[in-house]
């Protein structure tokens, strides 16, 4: 124990002189922080709802938007069911009217065919009733319609998937707290706290994300694309630019659903922001053979039914990756690929409802919490120097070291302070030195049963350790499970307390025992009191 080796003291040091100096920033105001040297670290905590204020959107999903993308969805799935072996010949599929209809070609198929599509619906719970009616007319043609039961069912998984999306936009590492609920049946209420920009909040939650790869109708006559007008199979799209309108195929070649990561990057030939995509295996293999069949002909990148781009194919592309351009500066190309990486919406959202949220405890919580811990930390401090003496003034150096480790590491991942928040830090301060009482009263123990002050020292850290790892364990994963299934307050507390944990049974077993050992080795004292 007494002769630690060089690279654990430098370890040991060098862990708690970065952690002091990402937590000094946020002891001081942000506008002051930001005079600081390029090189100095800025990073602070952000302050919750609760401390701070923000802002509150309420969205409402649009339900018109949600029953497009159902029949498109579904259109696209009959259309790969027929194709599949033995093959059913059909006319173009119509969505007209709310409802998919077809016609077959041979008559004599129309079981078969009324037997496939049936597979691509399913049961609603207990009711016995089914996502989509399948109805046949004259012999040789079906139609598809939605029942209540179904939009209804679809509606409510729309909104819960809805809900995550929008969480994982705004908060990616999880540590913002923010609020993000369902409201009723087709709404979701979301509170951010501290939030400087409304309207790129709005910009990011409101964007559907919904990225599709499809080829130009090269066909199309671009007088009838003028008004509107496109040939079978084939939809106008506006340009993003307001440039115009382009005729593209309706059939996709690759959707944004098979975008495995987005990251905003330069382009290496003109420097312009652009949003580098890569593609999971399935989508990086339908990217490849689409560009392989279509080498000279240009394909259009589309986002939320409006044209980004229309590059031409000038070689199969095989490396599963894409660049996407369109004017973009570096804030809207952030922001379109954290859309791309958080997922696609699966409903439209409107934002009916915005306010600003005022700090509900605001400074005079702020200041009572303050002192709070700084009574409670003082009063610790008092008893371990009474109690251990020299040992509790090495308890207490870990226990002020170990507060700046756990602001250091709130904030270099972000994480906002709420007034649960300060409970848990409070507690965690308090039940920091729960290990430095097992090591001190351990040591005492040894000594008497008579141990040399050494070996007492040795064992008592060594045997202490044990049940010190064994306890925490249980609150890390108390914590954890915390953090995971809540939300707001809950997951402020558990966030502070999971650091918290981490750091004490760090300074009060590893830089304790350092602190140890370094004065038995510079003092040599031959009579321990403790």
């Amino acid at each position: 124990m007494f002769e630690l080796p060089r690279w654990k003291i430098w370890g040991i040091f060098l862990t708690i002189i970065v952690g002091i100096a990402f937590a000094i920033p946020s002891l001081f105001p942000k506008s002051q922080v930001a005079t600081w040297p390029a090189l100095a670290p800025r990073t602070q905590i952000a302050l919750g709802l609760d401390l701070a204020g923000g802002s509150q959107l309420l969205l409402e999903a649009d339900l018109a938007d949600a029953a497009r993308q159902r029949l498109a969805a579904m259109e696209d799935s009959v259309q790969t069911e027929l194709r599949r072996a033995p093959r059913i010949a059909v006319g173009d599929i119509s969505t007209s009217g709310g409802r998919i209809s077809f016609m077959l070609r041979d008559p004599t198929q129309i079981d078969d065919a009324v037997e496939r599509v049936r597979t691509l619906t399913q049961g609603v719970g207990l009711t016995g009733a089914r996502t989509w009616d399948v109805t046949t007319q004259d012999g040789n043609r079906v139609f598809m319609t939605q029942t209540a039961s179904g939009q209804a069912e679809a509606l409510k998984n729309a909104m819960s998937v809805a809900r995550d999306v929008v969480r994982r936009r705004i908060d990616p590492s999880g540590t913002k707290e923010v609020t993000v609920i369902n409201q009723g049946q087709n709404r979701i209420l979301v509170q951010v706290p501290g939030i400087e920009d409304p309207e790129a909040l709005k910009r990011l939650i409101g964007q559907t994300a919904r990225l599709e790869f499809k080829l130009v109708d090269q066909n199309a006559d671009p007088n009838q694309v003028a008004q509107g007008r496109a040939p079978a199979g084939s939809q106008v799209l506006p340009m993003a630019d307001g440039s115009g309108s382009i005729a593209v195929q309706r059939r996709v070649m690759v959707t944004g659903e098979q975008v495995a990561q987005a990251s905003q990057t330069f382009d290496q030939q003109s420097g312009a922001p652009v949003v580098s995509i890569r593609f999971d295996s399935q989508g990086a293999r339908r990217f490849g053979r689409a560009t392989t069949e279509n080498v000279q002909k240009p394909f259009a990148i589309i986002l939320d039914n409006k044209v980004l781009s229309a590059p031409n194919i000038n070689e199969p592309i095989l490396g599963g990756s894409a660049q996407i351009s369109g004017n973009f500066t570096v804030a809207t190309a952030s922001e379109l690929a954290i859309s791309l990486s958080s997922g696609k919406l699966p409903v439209k959202l409107n934002v009916i409802e915005e306010r600003t949220v005022s700090a509900d405890l605001g400074k005079d919580s702020i200041e009572s919490g303050l002192i709070a811990s700084a009574i409670a930390i003082l009063a610790v401090m008092a008893f371990m120097i009474i109690t251990y003496g020299r040992f509790g003034v090495y308890a207490n150096i870990a226990l002020v070291v170990n507060a700046f480790l756990i602001l250091g590491i709130m904030g270099i991942f972000g994480s906002a302070l709420t007034l649960p928040g300060i409970a848990g830090f409070v507690l965690t301060i308090g039940a920091a030195v729960d290990a430095n009482v097992l090591i001190n009263e351990r040591i005492r123990e040894e000594q008497r049963r008579g141990r040399k002050m050494l070996d007492a020292i040795d064992t008592g850290y060594k045997e202490a350790s044990t049940a010190i790892f064994d306890a925490n364990i249980t609150n890390v994963i108390a914590a954890a499970l915390m953090w995971y299934f809540g939300s707001g307050p809950v997951r402020g507390f558990a966030i502070v307390l999971l650091i918290g944990i981490i750091t004490s049974v760090f300074t009060a077993v590893n830089f304790t025992r350092l602190l140890v050992a370094l004065w038995v080795k510079r003092k040599r004292p031959r009579e321990l009191h403790i």
